[in-house]
């Protein structure tokens, strides 16, 4: 009974200082609301690049919103990323209406790029902007978002900024499943330190991340990570690294985007680049898989062997994680009663961190998009990037 009553002391003070440590340091950061869109005629030009592989369903809705835009000096690209579908058609329409609408299309991946990476960099090589913008082909942005963001990144100096987003789901798991990712993100990431010029912190968003075009160039672009499957969080890991100024902030109001229909597109969707965040150490992530069961399932299942002061406390970490999610539900503009699904989104994450493990070292690498990539060259790219 004793080994009961230090886990369960040890899962409430984990559970505690850990969700206190999400919610304080999100209220360090800066929401978009609070910056006003720029004014003035004389702004740098930013180039907008969205690589797309197969979003013929997506891409038009998403390049519509960039293209009203309110930014007085934007340069829009289209990456056609070897897209077996329509996609390449869907651009050839919006940019009948749309003639400044820049298409380039790749026929072919050269070897040793993962292909997301290869169309980005792709697009910064032919972008014109004194800013880049990296985006997704599946982001609805608020007219004014990047307005707003070239504002606060030219009154703060800043070299990178990225932004938060909102996901649309239907489904009381999936949110719930995006809300326990996100927070988990939060706390390993700790991206409120990211502007702090002394820490180590850094964040980079794949739904936002706009660089200074010299800077990206000063830290090799993309060409740095170019087997790495978090693409965007390894681009504000090298720039950090590198010593330039990055912020990221909260833009739930102004990008928004549908991000899967169902739990299994979910977990498919997670399967690149789940190992790779461990860096593909399998120790780290069974780890990582231990932290979720004494903080999330095991004290669910405690309440049904455990007695006295042990069940309390257990109880006592149970009502912190329930309580914690209402409100974070709530935040999100969510119906806080998806809260119970919590006791069974763990389980969805565990399966997916063991799955992704298993799956990666059983096929010596992942496939992605229908090309395969070895763990060999996954890993050889870790090497460029300082951990």
């Amino acid at each position: 009974m004793l080994v009961l009553l230090g886990l369960a002391i040890i899962s409430l003070l984990m559970t505690a200082v850990c969700t206190l440590e999400v919610a304080l340091g999100m209220r360090r950061i800066a929401i978009l609301d609070s910056v006003s869109p720029i004014k003035r005629d004389n702004v740098p030009k930013v180039s907008v690049i969205i690589p797309a592989c197969n979003e013929a369903t997506t891409i038009e809705p998403a390049l519509t919103s960039i293209l009203s835009l309110d930014y007085v000096d934007i340069e829009v690209i289209a990456i056609n990323d070897r897209s077996a579908d329509q996609t390449l058609g869907v651009l050839k329409q919006i940019q009948k209406k749309n003639p400044a609408l820049k298409i380039w299309n790749i026929t072919e991946l050269p070897e040793g790029w993962l292909g997301k990476n290869h169309a980005l960099q792709y697009g910064a090589d032919r972008a014109l902007g004194e800013y880049l913008l990296f985006t997704d082909a599946d982001i609805i942005m608020e007219k004014s978002t990047l307005s707003r963001a070239m504002r606060h990144m030219l009154e703060n100096r800043l070299d990178h900024l990225s932004l938060f987003f909102k996901s649309i789901v239907s489904s009381g798991l999936l949110n719930a499943l995006i809300l326990d990712a996100g927070g988990g993100l939060m706390l390993l990431l700790k991206p409120w330190k990211a502007k702090d010029p002394n820490s180590k912190r850094y964040m980079g968003i794949g739904a936002f991340n706009l660089v200074k075009s010299d800077i990206y160039k000063a830290v090799g672009g993309h060409k740095t990570i170019a087997m790495h499957p978090i693409d965007d969080m390894m681009l504000g890991k090298v720039i950090k690294n590198a010593g330039f100024s990055q912020e990221c902030l909260l833009g739930h109001h102004f990008i928004k985007v549908k991000w899967y229909d169902t739990v299994r597109e979910f977990i498919n969707g997670l399967m690149k680049n789940t190992f790779a965040f461990y860096h593909f150490n399998a120790a780290k992530a069974l780890s990582s898989v231990a932290l979720v069961v004494l903080m999330n399932i095991l004290p669910f299942w405690a309440l049904w062997f455990t007695s006295g002061i042990t069940q309390i406390l257990f109880g006592s970490a149970v009502i912190v994680r329930l309580v914690s999610f209402a409100v974070g539900l709530s935040n999100m503009g969510i119906d806080p009663r998806y809260f119970v699904w919590s006791i069974v989104s763990p389980y969805i994450y565990i399966y997916v961190i063991l799955k992704a493990v298993v799956t990666t070292l059983k096929n010596r690498g992942i496939t992605w998009r229908g090309t395969y990539y070895s763990l060999d060259q996954l890993k050889a790219n870790l090497e460029k990037i300082k951990f």
